[in-house]
């Protein structure tokens, strides 16, 4: 078997997958469908204490109502099912999905945005699907082509791509920011191997504030803090959005620096899918091109 026949079994399966999927999710029998989705309640929060991991986040106790058992139902949970919880307090609600009369095997989600239908698979299949189409391209129908469908890729990345609508949801939210005293309760502590096989050490402080509604808030607060590591015990400003508390920042200027370059990376991205579309045209235009500049 040729290379262009390995490359067209690469976008030919993912994209067959994708379909089957899609199918399921529009006839309502995917996994994440026949489960049940309900609300739970954070009855309890258990922060990383001094010197542990961050890997789960803040852990939440979850009560909620099991529709086929008829009771209720307390869970622990660590980020171990679901989505890890940066920011929690007690009362905040999540969602929990499980299979039916199977609430140990729960999830929790703070977004089910793509979840409830089960497209998230799929998705990423198409996104392979189109990857693979993009490669076989160079190989069958020459640089030109190959380089148009690079441009079409990046450009549909940049569309799809949620971190410029992140960033000003964000940023509107923070502009009637409420500024109330926080303090780090601890600080975790992590250690990666970077490339070279040397030991990286994360410290991220965990933040308490109370709102102005005297809810008392838990967080984790991965950036913002300078000198993260000796922050135990320091006395902090916390800027959150009135009403959400999970968006908050203990220094509005490196949240706006954030912001700035998430927005920075996205036109990037679409600089660089319009570069290699002009490429394409042009490859296709003068095919002594790719010649003289090899």
């Amino acid at each position: 078997m040729g290379i262009q026949e390995i490359l067209g079994w690469w976008w030919v399966v993912p994209g067959g997958i994708a379909l089957v999927g899609y199918a399921c999710s529009l006839g309502g029998v995917t996994r994440v469908q026949r489960g049940l989705w309900v609300v739970g309640t954070v009855v309890g929060v258990h922060p990383p204490g001094h010197g542990e991991s961050k890997r789960g986040g803040v852990g939440v106790t979850v009560v909620f109502w099991d529709p086929v058992g008829e009771r209720e139902v307390r869970v622990r949970h660590v980020g171990e099912r679901g989505d890890v919880v940066d920011v929690a307090w007690v009362g905040r609600e999540l969602a929990v999905w499980f299979p039916r009369g199977r609430t140990e095997r729960f999830r929790v989600l703070e977004e089910t945005a793509g979840e409830t239908r089960g497209l998230g698979g799929p998705n990423c299949l198409v996104f392979l699907t189109f990857v693979g189409l993009v490669v076989q391209a160079f190989f069958v129908w020459g640089h030109g082509v190959g380089l148009l469908g690079v441009g079409g890729l990046l450009g549909a990345v940049g569309l799809i791509s949620p971190d410029v609508a992140l960033a000003r949801k964000r940023a509107a939210l923070l502009a009637d920011a409420v500024a109330v005293p926080g303090r780090v309760v601890s600080v975790s502590r992590d250690v990666y191997t970077d490339g070279e096989g040397g030991e990286v050490v994360n410290h991220a402080p965990v933040v308490q504030f109370a709102t102005r509604e005297g809810v008392v808030v838990t967080a984790l607060c991965r950036d913002g803090i300078v000198r993260p590591r000796s922050s135990r015990g320091r006395h902090v400003v916390v800027h959150y959005a009135p009403g959400d508390p999970t968006v908050f920042t203990p220094d509005l200027d490196h949240d706006r620096r954030e912001r700035a370059a998430a927005v920075r990376f996205i036109r990037g991205v679409f600089c660089a899918g319009g570069a290699a579309v002009a490429a394409g045209v042009i490859s296709l235009l003068y095919p002594g091109v790719w010649a003289f500049l090899s």
